[in-house]
């Protein structure tokens, strides 16, 4: 189990390096970035997603792992956030996560980890 000190250290760890590769404005991004990123920020102010942030949180508490990246995407009418995390063992686990409900709809292990039944 994370302690409250290691898991600040693990969200800075992983938040820092995300929030500064992002672009500075609007316009640095391409027009299908922008429109997914405004279609993202509508759908958290009208509470149909959880915030990234939040869902980072348990998924970092329940999978060890090196956050490699994070989508947001539409299907079928509900939002979907995929992770991607690089195991300790060498693993690469990939999670589908309702962004509703932060309840993980699927997950798929490919390399060492895949014997261990996770």
């Amino acid at each position: 189990m994370l302690s409250l000190n290691n898991f600040r250290s693990w969200l800075l760890a992983v938040l820092l390096p995300a929030l500064l590769a992002l672009p500075l404005n609007s316009s640095a991004r391409g027009s299908s970035e922008s429109h997914d990123h405004d279609r993202a920020r509508a759908a958290l102010q009208a509470g149909e997603i959880l915030p990234l942030p939040t869902i980072m949180a348990r998924v970092a508490l329940a999978y060890p792992g090196h956050l490699l990246e994070v989508e947001l995407e539409r299907e079928d009418e509900r939002w979907i956030y995929e992770f991607k995390l690089l195991q300790p063992s060498g693993g690469l686990l990939s999670l589908e996560i309702d962004a509703k409900s932060g309840d993980v709809i699927k997950q798929k292990t490919k390399g060492s980890d895949a014997r261990s039944g996770r």
